[in-house]
């Protein structure tokens, strides 16, 4: 049977006997026959709760617990799916969640049960892991064997929900057969090895938890130890524990990881590498010299609709190339027409973004399953590229990642960040991403963001919120130095305003919670330093500046773009 046909309940069906060590949580282990008869028993739990007729959903709103993977293997047992329930969601939001899945069962824990105080889920079942009643529950099942005679590789088997500057998320279908080869693929990649062990710190109702570390640990039959939340402070000694040799990343966590104080033995650790994005070069290459870790930048679509892997003689800052079987391109999402290659000053800086940066996206054959119950997302992911192609055509059409990117002309493709971090000052469309790394370069900061706020006339500003390094005050006069000191620094990209935060402002999978920023603006608690119009230096924005430029927004009626 080829790795695309086989099923995640095959691979949790091969773990029985398997009396290795499998699952380490909190200096306690399990072997990978332990996990597996949980998820049995855990299946013919299942196939009693889930009434007939209805979709065969439940949800899981947990932290990274041994009842998180043994509920992926019972759901695949099962023939069910499994919504992962981020638990930062609240009231309404937290409810629309769980009923749009059309969850009959919902696994959480007693810390989250406040979360569903007040929320209106009807026929929805609520099993709570840390009680005595839910033991006497699965106790009753005890003794069931995994049988994976039932699952196909169509069914699906999870429903994760993908994050968005606009809207309610959208809960992405994946199958037993794109997570089980996806699984094998980066064993193949990456090496992966019965006696590795994969260290999960990043949330499980995340993709890529699921996707990039347990998949490819179950895959291969290596070890999985789990962190109920990321902790910086704590990411050494449990790696150390379990001895980890591989995890996974997203977002400012290798940032909150190089923040931690510098000891002499952060090198005497059995990590063989990282594997994740948005590091960025200089991190990645700060956190190999500090632990002595290869940290690997990689890129797929949490949807699946395209990826980008790393290959011999990839240059410094770049992801890779396409992956085999993807035809990746970098086009205007306007004229739809592919962007030129990029162009590099003599020490490798870009220097025509405006024109080498548009959307990625994938014009071959993908395994994009779709949207649970949005076909108007789907639509907008999937649609034909050539504006001479009819966009009502079904069954076809490019995958749209809505992610910035740009291509060198050896092919190799570099991240520029989302769509919704494009920005357009003065006519001029720039990347949030490209500035960042710049603004990164100031010795004082220890993380950046940039992203836009509205031009009182027409377009956008660009603001950056920076966290300084610890005792660090910011000093308007040195980042102004900075800036003119940087050669690739476009007339457009430098900020007209500066928000210092004591700490960057996140979402629950530790990436920069750029929404609630724009939202913000500049009137926000934080200080914010500012350039007026035709100055040349930073001042401390007071309250009678905001209230000038307010009233500046409100004459020219945009003052309702500054709560967008």
């Amino acid at each position: 049977m080829g790795s695309m046909r086989r099923t995640v309940a095959e691979l949790v069906q091969e773990r029985w006997d398997d009396h290795r060590p499998g699952l380490w949580f909190e200096g306690r282990v399990l072997s990978h026959h332990r996990v597996a008869a949980g998820a049995a028993a855990r299946a013919a739990l299942l196939a009693d709760l889930l009434p007939p007729g209805v979709a065969p959903h439940i949800g899981v709103l947990l932290d990274n617990t041994p009842e998180y993977p043994m509920w992926l293997g019972a759901a695949a047992l099962a023939g069910a799916a499994v919504a992962g329930i981020n638990p930062t969601r609240r009231g309404p939001e937290l409810a629309r969640d769980i009923l749009h899945t059309e969850c009959r069962v919902l696994i959480t824990e007693q810390a989250h049960l406040p979360l569903l105080d007040g929320l209106e889920l009807p026929g929805v079942r609520v099993l709570v892991t840390d009680t005595d009643a839910y033991a006497d529950l699965v106790g009753a099942y005890e003794g069931a064997k995994p049988d994976a005679s039932k699952a196909t590789p169509d069914a699906r088997l999870l429903l994760y929900f993908t994050s968005g500057s606009t809207g309610a998320p959208k809960a992405a279908i994946c199958t037993q057969g794109r997570l089980a080869a996806a699984g094998r693929s980066l064993v193949d990649h990456f090496g992966v090895l019965p006696d590795d062990t994969h260290y999960i710190c990043m949330p499980m109702f995340h993709g890529n938890a699921v996707i990039a570390d347990w998949a490819p640990a179950l895959a291969a039959g290596a070890t999985v130890a789990l962190r109920r939340r990321f902790s910086a402070s704590g990411f050494l000694a449990d790696v150390r524990a379990c001895g980890a040799t591989y995890f996974t990343y997203v977002g400012r966590a290798v940032q909150y990881l190089l923040a931690t104080p510098v000891r002499p033995d952060d090198r005497d650790n059995p990590l063989r590498m990282g594997f994740g994005t948005e590091a960025g070069a200089v991190d990645a290459a700060a956190f190999e010299e500090r632990f002595g870790v290869r940290l690997v930048e990689g890129y797929g679509s949490s949807e699946g609709g395209a990826a980008i892997q790393r290959a011999p003689g990839t240059p410094a800052g770049a992801i890779g190339r396409a992956a085999p079987g993807d035809d990746l391109a970098v086009v205007d999402p306007q004229t739809r027409a592919e962007c030129p290659p990029a162009v590099f000053s003599a020490d490798g800086r870009l220097i025509n973004g405006a024109d080498a940066i548009g959307e990625l996206v994938n014009r071959g054959a993908n395994p994009f399953e779709g949207y649970w119950r949005n076909p108007d997302a789907d639509a907008a992911r999937k649609r034909w590229g050539s504006p001479r192609s009819s966009e009502a055509e079904s069954g076809g059409g490019w995958y749209w990642t809505g992610d910035l990117f740009y291509r060198d002309a050896d092919g190799f493709l570099y991240f520029a960040g989302r769509t919704d971090d494009r920005l357009r000052v003065d006519s001029e469309n720039l990347a949030a991403a490209v500035i960042e790394n710049i603004l990164a370069r100031y010795g004082d900061a220890a993380a950046v963001a940039v992203y836009a706020v509205p031009d009182p006339v027409a377009g956008d500003q660009v603001m950056a919120a920076v966290a300084l390094r610890p005792g660090v005050p910011f000093d308007p006069l040195s980042f102004g130095e900075f800036l003119l000191s940087q050669p690739d620094l476009g007339t457009k990209m430098a900020p007209r305003f500066v928000r210092v935060v004591e700490r960057m402002p996140v979402t629950a999978t530790n990436k920069i919670h750029r929404v609630g920023l724009r939202r913000e603006g500049f009137r926000c608690p934080d200080p914010v330093w500012w350039r007026p119009v035709g100055a040349c230096a930073y001042r401390r924005l007071e309250a009678a500046d905001v209230e000038g430029l307010v009233a500046e927004y409100r004459a020219r009626g945009r003052e309702e773009l500054l709560a967008r």
